[in-house]
């Protein structure tokens, strides 16, 4: 197994890319530890776990409370002797449908300070307690609209671009230490998708039922598909494993040919 008798926090683990994360972690032998900001949605995912022989512990953090993040960084690295990976994917309040002109700025800055808050605090926290011993991986994850050119999508795109940035800091910094920090980038994601719609029109010129945003998208990729939550949790394992050992201070292209690496 990848991440055999390694440690593993996921932040915002009640989401879609959270459960789907902790669960590769868990199936990969790591001892996840999940956290969100109230326990419903928690106790499912780890539940999950536990039927399939995995081993997963939960606990109410909210990741832009400082003093929450460090303390139960605190408390993982002592009843589990380390934290050798850990995952962000808390939600960010996102609001699209408007152009630029039209959005209210707290409407537009919240994602961007809520993503670079949590982001920041959570690696922080981890690269405390992965610093004497001198490894550690920290992952993200990140979109196509931190490089698509799109109208309405408010301040997503920036908080894309901005988390990528902050990313990479963390990663030349902590480098030095045998930490590892990088994000995963993906199309939209199919499963996490519930609504039906209506969805903006995003530059097409009308809006758009839930299917006709997926086949829109779908359509500007290379493999005629989208990305997949196991897609997500397979490429957080193998990053986060002896196997990507040379990753780090970028993003893992998941999206399917839509962004092409350059």
């Amino acid at each position: 197994m990848l991440l055999e008798n390694r440690t593993a926090v996921v932040h915002g683990a009640g989401g879609p890319v959270g459960r789907a994360v902790a669960g590769a972690f868990a199936r990969e032998g790591a001892t996840v530890f999940l956290t969100g900001r109230t326990a419903e949605p928690l106790e499912p995912v780890a539940a999950e776990i536990a039927e399939t022989g995995g081993r997963a512990e939960t606990a109410l953090v909210d990741a832009l409370d400082e003093e929450a993040v460090d303390r139960h960084a605190d408390d993982v690295a002592r009843e589990a002797g380390s934290i050798d990976v850990v995952f962000n994917s808390v939600g960010y309040g996102d609001v699209h449908g408007q152009l630029l002109m039209d959005l209210p700025y707290e409407d537009f800055a919240r994602p961007v300070e809520t993503a670079l808050r949590s982001l920041f605090l959570t690696t922080r926290a981890a690269a405390r307690h992965m610093i004497p011993k001198g490894s550690g991986v920290v992952l993200t994850i990140t979109a196509t609209t931190a490089h698509a050119k799109l109208p309405q999508i408010g301040g997503t795109g920036v908080r894309f671009d901005a988390m990528e940035s902050l990313c990479r800091q963390w990663a030349v910094e902590l480098g030095r230490h045998g930490i590892r920090v990088g994000w995963i980038q993906t199309t939209g994601l199919p499963e996490a998708i519930r609504y039906p719609g209506p969805f903006p029109d995003y530059g097409t010129g009308r809006e758009m039922s839930r299917d006709e945003l997926l086949a829109w998208n779908e359509g500007q990729t290379m493999l005629g598909r989208l990305t997949t939550l196991a897609d997500v949790g397979n490429a957080a394992a193998f990053l986060a494993s002896d196997r990507g050992s040379a990753f780090t201070a970028g993003g893992a292209n998941l999206t399917c040919g839509l962004v092409p690496t350059r």
